[in-house]
């Protein structure tokens, strides 16, 4: 980043990762942990599902910013005599950091890539901004603490990063947006045929 030029020195991650693996992480646990307990199988009402992972999500967000969250779904379903069971679960960080564990991990594989393609180390780098939902994470920030050893920007909301890079980049290809350049890299292989 010089003068409004944005240059993209590299670029490498899994682009089918993100905060539904988390989320599918914890409903497969939940679920699991309601049949040991209630002897009921969820996983073939659509209805309980569709809660459980809406309850999921949120248990996932309350967990980046406090240590245990409960899981509470009133009415989840009925016993075989029709008397309605409700779903109702403390999780801790702990276990859902457990839980995802090696999805976070598998990233290091990209960090490390990206890195050597730019020819860069983590010395070169002189702030780490995060980007997605996923990153707020606690499992997540230590990793990039521990993989790239500097503590990440989190002035810009995760959310929102993606988006403002577009509108920019939009603006730019417009001609609304003057002085800015983005020099990117292609992922992919390219071939030419003649």
């Amino acid at each position: 980043l010089a003068d409004g030029t944005y240059e993209v020195l590299s670029t490498a991650g899994n682009n089918k990762l993100g905060g539904d693996d988390f989320d599918n992480r914890l409903v497969t646990y939940l679920v699991s942990e309601f049949k040991k307990t209630n002897g009921v199988d969820l996983s073939n009402d659509k209805s309980a599902m569709f809660r459980l992972k809406l309850a999921a999500e949120e248990a996932k967000k309350t967990l980046s910013n406090v240590t245990s969250a409960d899981v509470n779904i009133p009415f989840i379903t009925m016993d075989p005599d029709g008397t309605p069971i409700h779903f109702d679960m403390k999780l801790t960080r702990a276990k859902f950091e457990e839980l995802i564990r090696d999805l976070i991990e598998s990233t290091t594989k990209s960090v490390r890539q990206a890195l050597k393609d730019a020819k860069v180390t983590a010395n070169d780098l002189d702030q780490i901004l995060l980007v997605g939902g996923s990153t707020r994470i606690p499992a997540v920030q230590e990793l990039v603490r521990r993989e790239l050893g500097k503590e990440p920007n989190r002035s810009i909301n995760p959310d929102e990063v993606v988006a403002m890079g577009a509108a920019i980049q939009g603006g730019v290809l417009s001609g609304d947006v003057k002085d800015v350049l983005l020099l990117d890299v292609t992922p992919l292989t390219l071939g030419i045929e003649t």
